[in-house]
């Protein structure tokens, strides 16, 4: 078939047959037709012409995931997360991921373009799939860092992120720094990212247990437990429902504070929430298993009562969106922390996993198809203003996952493509799996294997959304 386009008739780049496409309200089947990177027609049968034909049967097309949170090449715990932008990227496109949210990590005396574009220039000639940046905020500059929120902003750079936590790591802001940058970033169009936990009762528990020489991983859990959280996620909903200003919870993990945020939702207020695959997946008991160390992250998995209270709000809609907080590291540094829980850097990875366990999840039953479509890719595009993404949509960006309901997958650190040497995942089989990944129309993953190009991904400018 050709398409009109302006210089005349083209033929189609790619057409997709015979899938069945999944979008959050509705479940079809049609073809798709590409043409110079993005999706230029939908219909029952868009015919045979083009430069390339695939054929879809018995395969559903979904929109590619965006993981809106994870951590590339990172410093943290006196060492760098174990995937850079090649690898984190890379790791991405063979799990359906074709656009991801790296965290520039802004210090004292730097600016906001200063440090994204730092980061942007090692992104650029290594990423394999588009990305998109959020700006931690550690340091206001005395009041400057707050005029430099615009320039951002027209830059595609629209949401910024405040930790609560982490205050001998330099990254910690005080309630006064996070409500001027909500307040900022109300007036530019932005959105503000926040993680929540408590630092003062955390550093009393650690004190507690190391001269208990209570060291194990276990207590990792018990010195962030699920009040800890609750009480910070309060925090940040208070104060953004008092300044009016949209707030972007990343990484709920509890009950609780789930709670307080969904209240505030259903009040009117512009409450965003997230949650990560290892929340919905395991509790706190993996503190107790040998292994671990390889488990801890900030916040930590909670109890049983808040997995299920998670999986209840993402059935509900309360949940807004699932992304990976992929932050990974190797054993050997894991294992710094063997005998003291402290000095385990804080992380797990996550990224090539996060599609696959969402629509494993649908598969079984747990949630629709349409429902795994909105939390991983239509509502973070929504969200974070990524208007040519999240959906299979004449005239967006042709990123599309071809995915094998029948297809049994059972993840092992041997068959993911990042470069870290052993996964949570292990041993967790899914039903289900990605066959194909496009980003662009690009082929960048096929059967197991990455087929794409370090450095075709773009930076993807940002409007200001939500």
């Amino acid at each position: 078939m050709q398409i009109k386009l302006e210089g005349g008739l083209k033929l189609f780049d790619l057409i997709i047959k015979n899938g069945v496409l999944v979008t959050p309200s509705v479940t079809y089947r049609a073809d798709i037709g590409v043409w110079n990177g993005t999706i230029a027609a939908i219909g029952a049968d868009l015919g045979t012409e083009g430069g390339s034909i695939k054929d879809a049967e018995g395969k559903y097309v979904l929109p590619g995931a965006i993981d809106a949170h994870t951590h590339l090449a990172m410093p943290f715990g006196g060492t760098v997360s174990a995937d850079g932008y090649l690898s984190g990227t890379r790791a991405a496109a063979c799990g359906g991921v074709t656009t991801v949210f790296d965290y520039p990590m802004q210090k004292k005396g730097k600016g906001i373009l200063e440090t994204v574009k730092a980061r942007q220039e090692l992104c650029a000639p290594e990423a394999c799939v588009d990305y998109a940046f959020h700006c931690c905020i550690t340091d206001l500059n005395g009041g400057a860092l707050l005029e430099e929120f615009q320039a951002a902003v027209d830059y595609g750079v629209t949401s910024f992120k405040c930790f609560l936590v982490y205050k001998k790591e330099g990254m910690m802001v005080d309630d006064a720094t996070l409500i001027k940058v909500l307040l900022k970033a109300k007036e530019t169009g932005a959105i503000t990212n926040i993680h929540a936990e408590n630092p003062d009762v955390i550093d009393m528990n650690i004190a507690k247990f190391l001269s208990e020489g209570k060291t194990s991983p276990w207590y990792h859990y018990l010195s962030r437990p699920e009040f800890v959280e609750a009480e910070a996620d309060k925090r940040a909903v208070h104060w953004a429902k008092s300044v009016g200003a949209p707030l972007y919870i990343v990484h709920m993990a509890d009950k609780e504070g789930l709670e307080a945020a969904v209240a505030a939702k259903r009040e009117g207020h512009k409450i965003y929430i997230e949650t990560c695959p290892q929340y919905l997946e395991y509790t706190c008991e993996v503190y107790k298993r040998e292994d671990g160390r390889n488990f801890v992250c900030s916040p930590p998995m909670k109890g049983e009562e808040s997995r299920q209270a998670l999986w209840d709000a993402i059935r509900k809609g309360d949940i807004d969106t699932v992304a990976t907080d992929h932050c990974p590291f190797m054993s050997y540094e894991k294992d710094w922390g063997k005998d003291d829980f402290t000095k385990i850097p804080n992380g797990c990875a996550g990224i090539e996993n996060l599609y696959p366990y969402m629509l494993s999840a649908a598969n079984e039953g747990k949630i629709s198809f349409g429902r795994a479509v909105e939390l991983c890719a239509e509502n973070p595009a929504r969200i974070f203003g990524c208007a040519q993404k999240g959906s299979l949509t004449v005239g967006k960006d042709a990123d599309i996952v071809l995915y094998d309901p029948n297809l049994s997958f059972t993840v092992s650190v041997k068959n993911m493509h990042s470069d870290y040497d052993h996964t949570i995942w292990e041993g967790k089989t899914l039903q289900g799996y990605p066959a194909e990944t496009y980003v662009r129309g690009k082929l960048v993953y096929k059967d197991g294997a990455f087929v794409g190009t370090p450095g075709y991904g773009r930076f993807v400018k940002r409007e200001t959304s939500g």
